[in-house]
């Protein structure tokens, strides 16, 4: 498999402790690979996994991939502080299956990685599942998937030019075509977040996508999609689009993404709505000039194509930014940011603090 040229560099092993899991055949999937410029691609990794003696007795053995970004952290204390906060709660809460492996994709660049790496080192100093990290260079990722998102940059990125670097926010609508086809689900996420659930019942979330489904996405809880859709609703003043929930279209929030990678791959319909033609056609029909990157094209394939999404509960990805409470939209914003239910993970976009335990 072409997608990740690399070499796999064997960093530290680390596996849970109890005698379940202190068998050779435990210990032989919980590797720490670095995956920089060599010889080794990403596909031979995977292919030593499931070469793997057998797992203990129990249910099949399951791969739970779990993608997030981190790029320009050595200029961003925020950044580091959000990171470890969030991956501390992952681990605190996180029970996986004697059979589980979680495997932690790193996004990242230069001083980024040794940064990202070495927080991913102390945290998982005390994991209590099997993990393996895998890291991706952003400019491997961009080189391939600026071909692919280009045309759709100009619609959905901030100013009004397509800027390579800009590719890595496209990074979750091209997975399918850059993963190996070993994975076939990948959970990407942002680092503004905290859990206070079990990752792994987010993982199963999966079993819940309806036929023909390929994307799990929460919906945006602000007005954002009222006002980008400002034109198109006042030509179509019956419309749903842009309209608060439970009947309403509020378009979606990409901070808790569950990626179907096989379904996408699969899936004709997203596959022609990645082409430039169909991404022109729908944003001169909805009048749509976005600058949040894989959110707003998902948001505008959602209006049209709404059977291709499996909306996850808001409590999947509480997010807690009032941002536009206070910009025009006081009258309606609760309609919007309500949530009902125990929340699993608190989304603190905009910067906002998130509630302590």
């Amino acid at each position: 498999m072409a997608a990740l040229r690399g070499s796999a560099r064997r960093g530290w092993l680390r596996c849970p402790q109890p005698a379940a899991l202190a068998a050779a055949a435990a210990l032989a999937v919980c590797a720490f690979y670095y995956l920089g410029g060599g010889g080794e691609t990403f596909s031979s990794a995977t292919r030593r996994l499931r070469a793997t003696p057998p797992a203990p007795a129990g249910p099949g053995p399951r791969g739970l991939h779990l993608l997030f970004m981190f790029t320009k952290a050595e200029r961003s204390p925020a950044l580091r502080d959000k990171a470890q906060a969030a991956l501390r709660s992952l681990l605190r809460h996180g029970r996986l299956g004697a059979a589980d492996v979680l495997h932690l994709h790193l996004v990242t660049e230069g001083a980024s990685r040794d940064i990202g790496l070495g927080l991913l080192q102390d945290l998982l100093r005390g994991a209590a599942f099997r993990h393996q990290v895998i890291v991706h260079d952003v400019n491997e990722l961009t080189e391939k998937l600026f071909p692919i998102v280009e045309a759709m940059q100009k619609h959905f990125s901030a100013g009004s030019g397509t800027y390579y670097s800009d590719s890595i926010f496209f990074l979750s609508v091209a997975m399918h075509r850059i993963m190996p086809k070993e994975i076939t689900q990948i959970i990407q996420v942002d680092l503004d977040l905290k859990y206070k659930t079990n990752i792994r019942d987010l993982f199963d979330e999966f079993d819940n996508f309806p036929e023909g489904a390929v994307i799990g996405i929460a919906r945006e809880m602000q007005p954002v999609y009222r006002h980008t859709f400002w034109q198109y609703r006042r030509e179509n003043p019956q419309t749903k689009v842009g309209e608060p929930p439970p009947d309403g279209l509020p378009g979606f929030n990409s901070g808790v993404l569950l990626l179907n990678l096989e379904a996408m791959r699969q899936s004709k319909l997203y596959n022609q709505l990645l082409e430039p033609t169909m991404v022109q056609k729908l944003t001169e029909k909805y009048h749509f000039k976005g600058h949040l990157g894989d959110q707003d094209f998902f948001t505008m394939v959602g209006m049209e194509h709404p059977e291709l999404f499996h909306v996850l509960d808001c409590t999947w990805n509480r997010q807690l930014c009032t941002w536009w409470r206070d910009h025009g939209y006081s009258d309606v914003f609760d309609q919007y940011f309500q949530c009902e239910g125990e929340v699993r993970i608190y989304h603190g976009n905009c910067n906002t603090p998130i509630p302590e335990d």
